[in-house]
């Protein structure tokens, strides 16, 4: 039996608003039209019998937008960056510069005082392992672009140092097909916005 899990990453604020660590920004009016742009595309997803979201402002305004009507999945949450929680990765760096490399060489740290990224990796794919499995079932996911990212490194057993070269742009989709530790990657493609994301 095989599910279908198809992940829509959420709307990105102005692109000229630095990303931040657990940004719990809404919404913004930039957004908002960027939704707009894409709901013909992607309203189909809330046919899906299964519809979820990350806890966050932005995914779960997103997953209302697009008429998904999400239940909101605490595992589906952004990797706790403890002390750094708001921070950019500029302003974490300008504090605690041994601390970041540290953070982005070794995915076991946690320097942040916070959860390590092989920690969030393993969060979020136990989220996937244990959705519901009836053959053919379908469920959406708005999540944010890191909780995409830390999905496609645990369905593809990647090593976890991939998780820095997986680039997941707003309002794009990702599909995994598959159960429990037996997933596979199709790429679906929509993207609103030409701009990167990286959080």
């Amino acid at each position: 039996m095989a599910l279908r899990v198809t992940f829509v990453a959420a709307a990105r604020n102005t692109p000229q608003l630095a990303e931040r660590f657990e940004d719990d920004r809404p919404l913004d009016h930039a957004a908002w039209d960027e939704v707009q742009r894409v709901v013909g595309e992607l309203l189909p997803l809330a046919a899906a019998e299964l519809r979820y979201c990350s806890p966050t402002p932005r995914s779960r305004a997103t997953g209302d937008a697009l008429g998904y009507a999400p239940l909101v999945q605490l595992a589906l949450r952004d990797c706790d960056m403890g002390r750094w929680r708001g921070f950019t990765l500029g302003e974490a760096m300008a504090r605690e510069p041994q601390a970041v490399d540290a953070w982005l060489a070794d995915p076991r740290s946690a320097p942040h005082g916070g959860e390590s990224l092989l920690a969030f990796i393993y969060r979020v794919g136990g989220w996937l392992d244990t959705r519901p499995v009836e053959d053919g079932c379908r469920i959406v996911a708005v999540a944010e672009p890191s909780v995409i990212r830390a999905a496609l490194v645990y369905a593809l057993k990647a090593p976890p140092a991939s998780y820095w070269n997986i680039d997941v742009r707003p309002l794009s989709t990702t599909t995994v097909t598959g159960r429990d530790g037996r997933w596979n990657l199709r790429f679906d493609g929509t993207s609103a916005s030409p701009q990167p994301s990286r959080t």
